[in-house]
C-alpha cells in the first residue's frame, strides 16, 4: 500500500496484451497491480502479468478461500476482496499472503481488527458515503489504514489521499474496460504516480 499512491484496478477484457500493460504501469511508476477475478482470462492474464519485472500483481474480486488459492497458484502477491469473511481471512492467514479486504462500516471494521488485521480497502468507497464516511469511520481506528476504491476519479483521487489514514487508492480509470491505447493509459499512470 506504501509502493504507490495508486492500484490500477483492472477488469481485462483482452483488449490490451496483458504483459505490455503490466510493463506500461510499472514504467509509469505504478508497480502494484490489482487483476480482478471478473473476466475469463482474468487468471492467465494475472499470471502473464506476474512474470513482468518489477510488477507487484495481485487478485481483486477473491470472494473465497478456493479463488485465493487459485489466484496463487497463478502468481497473485496479494489478495483484495469486496468483503469480509472467517474463511477468507483465515486462507489469507494459513497461505501467509497480503490481504486487503473490503469494509464499510464499523462492524467490519472491529470485526477484521478482532483477526488482527490492521489494513482494509474502503469499499465501495463513494456508494458508502465517500470522504465524510471515511472521516468518520477512520476517527475511532487511528491505527488503521485504508485503500478506498469505488467510484474514486482521476479529479477526486487527490482528496482521498489528503487523509492521514489512506495510503493508497484503487482506481479504474487507469485502464478502463475497452481500453486500447497504451500510450493514453500511460499518461494516466504517470499523473497518478505524480500525486
Amino acid at each position: 500500500m506504501r509502493m504507490a499512491p495508486v492500484i490500477p484496478v483492472l477488469v481485462l477484457d483482452g483488449k490490451l496484451d496483458p504483459v505490455a500493460l503490466a510493463e506500461t504501469l510499472v514504467a509509469s511508476g505504478l508497480p502494484v497491480i490489482e487483476v480482478t477475478l471478473r473476466t475469463e482470462g482474468a487468471l492467465g492474464a494475472m499470471e502473464a502479468m506476474a512474470g513482468v519485472d518489477g510488477a507487484i500483481v495481485g487478485a481483486g474480486t477473491v470472494l473465497d478461500a478456493v479463488q485465493l488459492y487459485e489466484a496463487m497458484d497463478y502468481g497473485a502477491q496479494f489478495i483484495v476482496s469486496p468483503g469480509l469473511t472467517d474463511g477468507l481471512a483465515k486462507a489469507a492467514r494459513d497461505k501467509g499472503v497480503p490481504f486487503l479486504p473490503g469494509v464499510a462500516n464499523a462492524g467490519d471494521i472491529m470485526r477484521g481488527r478482532d483477526m488482527g488485521l490492521r489494513r482494509f480497502k474502503f469499499f465501495p468507497a463513494e456508494a458508502s458515503g465517500g470522504i465524510k464516511a471515511l472521516k468518520a469511520l477512520a476517527g475511532p481506528f487511528a491505527d488503521l489504514r485504508f485503500c478506498p476504491t469505488g467510484g474514486i476519479r482521476e479529479d477526486t483521487a487527490k482528496d482521498w489521499l489528503a487523509l492521514e489514514q489512506v495510503l493508497c487508492v484503487g482506481g479504474s480509470w487507469i485502464a478502463p474496460p475497452g481500453e486500447t491505447d497504451l500510450e493514453a493509459v500511460a499518461r494516466r499512470a504517470s499523473a497518478a504516480a505524480r500525486l
